[in-house]
């Protein structure tokens, strides 16, 4: 189980590459500065089970970031071979509906209890960060961003699934629809002056944390740092004077 730090806001360090030992020594780098390591789907499509394995073996908390997508009985089967792997967080898409993520709920409890593992806690994405109302909009989805996140964000409540992953823009109106004791994961997390990049809708880590994020999700600005660990730890402190 984290430990919550600060104020019961944690970071986890998205290592996006594909790369096994590159992935590592950047997580032992950081070792202690951060609270976990989000693996996304370009590592886990090179390395599979046994790099997710040979990660967690740091002994760091994994985010496995692989966004399942499919009919309620594929969802639930990939959960189902997920699990040993005992990740902290795992990703769906809440656009997959709310069956799907009862589905998906199900299998994660019944297989972790097989297994006399903890559950792994199921996030929910709602809006990619990359995405904002004209994207939506060629979607063919009406309103805002913010009015789809939430609806989003209220489907995968009521289907019991631990949390939403969305932009910090959101926080203050998913508290406000979802209430407490539901994680809202946070990427597009950027310090004062870094760069964007691909992501359209940004804040500072203070200002998520003041907004009430459970968690965020961090990576360029640590990762492509020279000093990976010293950089996490600047925004450990702005976290924990937020």
């Amino acid at each position: 189980m984290i430990e919550a730090t600060g104020k019961h806001t944690r970071i986890f360090c998205a290592l996006d590459s594909a790369d096994l030992g590159k992935v590592r020594s950047l997580a032992q780098s950081i070792s202690g500065a951060v609270d976990g390591l989000k693996l996304g789907l370009e590592f886990f499509s090179a390395q599979g089970p046994a790099g997710v394995r040979d990660i967690a073996g740091l002994g760091v908390p994994i985010f496995l970031d692989v966004k399942l997508h499919d009919i309620p009985n594929t969802v639930a089967g990939a959960i189902r071979s997920l699990a040993p792997l005992a990740p902290y967080y795992l990703t769906l898409h809440a656009g997959g509906g709310a069956e799907m993520m009862r589905a998906a709920r199900h299998a994660a409890h019944e297989e972790a209890a097989r297994l006399s593992l903890a559950p792994p806690r199921l996030l929910a994405v709602t809006v990619l960060t990359s995405l904002d109302e004209s994207d939506l909009a060629q979607q063919g989805v009406a309103g805002t961003s913010s009015e789809q996140v939430v609806r989003l964000a209220e489907l995968a409540r009521a289907a019991e699934i631990d949390g939403i992953v969305s932009s910090p823009r959101e926080i203050t109106a998913i508290r406000a629809a979802c209430g407490e004791g539901f994680d809202i994961v946070v990427p597009g997390i950027r310090p004062g002056g870094s760069a964007s990049g691909d992501q359209k809708r940004v804040m500072t880590p203070g200002e998520a944390v003041r907004a009430g994020a459970s968690a965020l999700v961090i990576g360029r600005p640590i990762t492509s740092a020279t000093d990976p660990a010293e950089a996490a730890a600047r925004i450990r402190q702005e976290i924990d004077a937020a």
